[in-house]
């Protein structure tokens, strides 16, 4: 999911300030803290954690975790042998529910987080019963890509990808889960995404969506396959990550991204904490530091990511908010589709539109 991000050049960003606990201080023990390995774990080993031990006096230990759900069932196996592979760990959505419904994550102190307030709704993550037990980490851009050469201007609505004259000519990716292209289809005809909480609902996005299917040259799975040939205009429309084609067209490839007027998918990770963990107060300062707008601004500026928190809270330039992000209101996923009824999506998804 974040391999995209080795397409990323890193800058160097200031520093926030967080106090903490002398007891927190003392305790000598590193939290573990996994997110996506690669260029992901790197950048934040680079620019994250050192400020962070630097003004909290707690230490890291940095663990890449692997890929999908694999994470999820590692932690779930050592949690019911009292283990905790990492402390805090950074989850994809149908990931983070799949562990909420299963109890995995422990319960959070609120009054222990003091920057819980500056978050949406939809980065603070609740049990039934009203408990915290996760935050919005990072966040990122799927959105509507077009090579300049072949589009001259850029197209306004999502509704361009149905056009009869883009036959032969889209990249869109391959799975249900990860193409958001149920929530874009659901959004762009059929007013929003409640519809695609009904089977039948969702069969009727599915219909409208395989009108497309003549113009898509590529249902793709390889990130850099469709970036290298939407760059060369051989796949001159689709859908890819805001952040890298901008980052593209910045070194002159004839690319641009943008943000329909229906909005773009905002994706992300969430923090979560196993409940095996012993170091739950860690965890917390941790968790409520990075919810901090300076240190979402650092992200921004160091890793490509779009800000967790509102625009005015921080002190991005209007390049650096528009590299990663917009001021649109985005197009959710519907994360719970794909834990509740994911075998039947899949299975439709195969059936009506890729198959």
């Amino acid at each position: 999911m974040i391999n995209r991000r080795a397409f990323l050049a890193a800058t160097s960003a200031g520093a926030a300030m967080l106090a903490a606990p002398s007891v927190l201080r003392a305790s000598g023990a590193a939290l573990k803290v996994g997110t996506y390995g690669g260029y992901f774990q790197n950048s934040f080993d680079k620019f994250i954690y050192p400020e962070f031990t630097k003004e909290t006096g707690i230490e890291i230990e940095s663990i890449g975790e692997p890929t999908g759900e694999a994470w999820l069932v590692q932690l779930g196996q050592a949690a019911r042998a009292n283990q905790a592979p990492a402390d805090v760990s950074m989850m994809a959505q149908v990931a983070r529910i799949k562990g909420e419904r299963a109890g995995l994550w422990a319960k959070l102190d609120e009054s222990k987080m003091k920057n819980l307030g500056v978050l949406p709704e939809h980065f603070v993550h609740r049990y039934e019963d009203g408990t915290l037990y996760g935050t919005g980490a990072v966040s990122w851009y799927v959105s509507l890509v077009t090579n300049t050469a072949t589009y001259p201007e850029a197209p306004t609505s999502w509704k361009a990808l149905w056009a009869p004259e883009q036959k032969d000519k889209l990249g869109l990716m391959s799975l249900a889960s990860n193409s958001f292209l149920l929530e874009i289809t659901a959004t762009t005809f059929f007013g929003g995404t409640d519809i695609l909480k009904t089977d039948d609902g969702v069969l009727q996005v599915m219909a409208k969506l395989a009108e497309l299917k003549p113009n898509v040259r590529l249902w793709y799975r390889d990130e850099g396959q469709f970036q290298q040939a939407l760059e060369t205009g051989e796949i001159p429309m689709g859908e890819y990550y805001h952040d890298v084609t901008g980052l593209a067209a910045s070194q002159g490839k004839p690319v641009r991204s943008t943000f329909p007027e229906e909005g773009a998918v905002l994706d992300s990770g969430s923090w979560v904490v196993s409940k095996a963990s012993k170091m739950l107060d860690q965890a917390q300062v941790f968790i409520d530091y990075m919810a901090q707008p300076a240190v979402q601004a650092k992200l921004s500026r160091n890793v490509g990511t779009a800000p967790t928190v509102p625009r005015n809270l921080t002190d991005l330039t209007d390049a650096e908010f528009a590299a990663v992000s917009s001021e649109k209101a985005p197009i959710l996923p519907l994360s719970t589709l794909y834990v509740d009824k994911g075998d039947w999506v899949s299975q439709k998804w195969s059936e009506l539109i890729t198959g």
